[in-house]
């Protein structure tokens, strides 16, 4: 066999590549063999891990803000780890043309209140029946400001509609569709929630108010004041999510029938759309969290550094964990030299038997940490702004089949071990499932949560591993 010079340079480098594998100072990371680290593997810097209550946060920001929630939660649950959790809905409902006339003799045949549903139910759909009461608001949703997650919006006691029943976030639903003049005729629309409204109700407060209040959104809201909608079920219930985007088209529709323009004796059949959305008026909600009884409630009792073998993670700016590296400060003189570290990683594990469905681990958790004027920020490995460490690693989707979240922190733990940034806190919380959703503040577009190991966990655990060469 003949050799040229470059095929015998070629295999004296695959030889000595080879070669090296035997080398135990070379750690492999499920990388490609190009992306290998190079450098010793420290796995023992503790890591503290503690239970704490998210922080309160907005649920509407104002018509057409870019910072509205894409979606946001309804329902109930009952959780045997995590006690429950409860999302109401308070609504704006608005007019569907300015100085809205029903017409002469007007009668109504019926209203439905229409709320498409958005990604991200979290809980049981199977077995579960869910009871939707809706009642009238009783102060001018419109107007109100400070819409916090944690804000209860009075409204009157008489129930003025009711759902009972199952819920399919993802059947899509036939309706009669109304065409003044012509033919009714079926048509398939995407899934939704449809809550018939009491007639009565829609008469004297919609239909019968007088032309002044139905001259504008301002006036017809200062009228109607808007709607709260309140779930509970006997079951394990579940969080569901609507979308109010305009698009969606959540709705109230009311059909009704008035005397036709042409002659006294015939009557039209009409169908008239009052919009209910974020890019017009507010529409809010109310998250109530209740861990009383629960595993939780005595970890969140504790003041003490006490250390658990499983905390807690939620969304619906519930539960986070603040997570501390002790140790890490005395690192080098431990190692008895500085380290530049080629890696380092989080891995946290989840605690086993608690990812069973309905109840599945969050498909994403977000890590962040708080600057020195106590505001949240990305840690450097997710901070475009950070030219050496960003990695575009923008939270950490649930591994199935490891059953644990990895994040890479090189940046921040080079940082923390060279001074040059200062534990102000590290905190790790679930956040939406699509990195196109990612971010660091509180929650409320996913309901996810996971029960996680921790550092003195003999099994499932939280643990920090370094990747790093000693330099002179």
């Amino acid at each position: 066999m003949k050799f040229t010079k470059l095929d015998l340079l070629t295999l004296l480098i695959s030889l000595f590549i080879f070669a090296s594998c035997n080398d135990n100072n070379t750690i492999g990371l499920d990388v490609a063999p190009n992306d290998a680290i190079q450098g010793a593997l420290l796995d023992t810097v503790t890591v503290t891990t503690k239970t704490v209550t998210d922080e309160v946060t907005g649920t509407f920001y104002g018509a057409n803000s870019e910072a509205n929630p894409t979606r946001l939660p309804f329902g109930y649950l009952k959780d045997p780890l995590f006690g429950t959790s409860e999302a109401s809905l308070a609504l704006s409902v608005n007019l569907p043309t300015n100085a809205y006339n029903f017409g002469a003799n007007a009668t109504i045949d019926s209203a439905i209140l229409v709320l498409p549903y958005a990604a991200n139910f979290y809980g049981d759909t199977t077995t579960s029946v869910y009871n939707v009461n809706v009642q009238q608001l009783s102060s001018d949703l419109s107007v109100q400001g400070a819409f916090l997650s944690d804000k209860v919006y009075e409204a009157g006691t008489e129930i003025r509609g009711n759902f009972n029943g199952k819920i399919k976030p993802k059947t899509t639903v036939r309706i009669y569709d109304i065409v003044t003049g012509k033919a009714d005729t079926i048509k398939v629309v995407p899934p939704s929630l449809r809550i018939k409204l009491n007639n009565d109700f829609v008469v004297n407060n919609i239909m019968n108010i007088g032309a002044a209040a139905l001259q504008n959104n301002a006036t017809f809201n200062s009228s109607f004041k808007g709607l709260k909608l309140t779930a509970s079920t006997q079951e394990t219930g579940g969080i569901m999510f609507f979308n109010f985007a305009a698009s969606a088209g959540a709705r109230l529709d009311i059909y009704y029938r008035k005397q036709n323009a042409t002659t006294i004796t015939a009557t039209d059949t009409l169908a008239v759309t009052f919009p209910i959305s974020q890019n017009v008026n507010p529409v809010a909600a109310t998250i109530k969290h209740n861990y009383e009884g629960s595993p939780v409630a005595a970890q969140l009792a504790d003041v003490s550094s006490k250390q658990y073998e499983v905390t807690y993670l939620q969304g619906l700016a519930g539960l986070r964990n603040k997570i501390s590296f002790p140790s890490l400060k005395e690192l080098t003189k431990n190692i008895g030299a500085k380290i530049v570290i080629n890696k380092a990683e989080l891995v946290v594990d989840i605690s086993a038997g608690t990812d069973v469905a309905p109840f599945n681990p969050a498909q994403r958790l977000a890590l962040y940490q708080y600057d020195i004027a106590g505001k949240r920020t990305f840690i450097p490995d997710q901070n475009t702004s950070d030219l050496v460490y960003y990695r575009g690693n923008f939270g950490t989707g649930y591994n199935i089949g490891n059953k644990n979240y990895t994040f890479i922190v090189t940046g921040l733990i080079q940082n923390l071990i060279d001074g040059k940034a200062v534990d102000n806190g590290l905190y790790l919380a679930p956040a939406p499932p699509l990195i196109a959703e990612y971010g660091i503040n509180p929650s409320l577009t996913t309901a996810d949560r996971s029960v996680i190991g921790s550092f003195i966990n003999g099994n499932q655990k939280v643990k920090l591993n370094i990747y790093y060469t000693k330099i002179n």
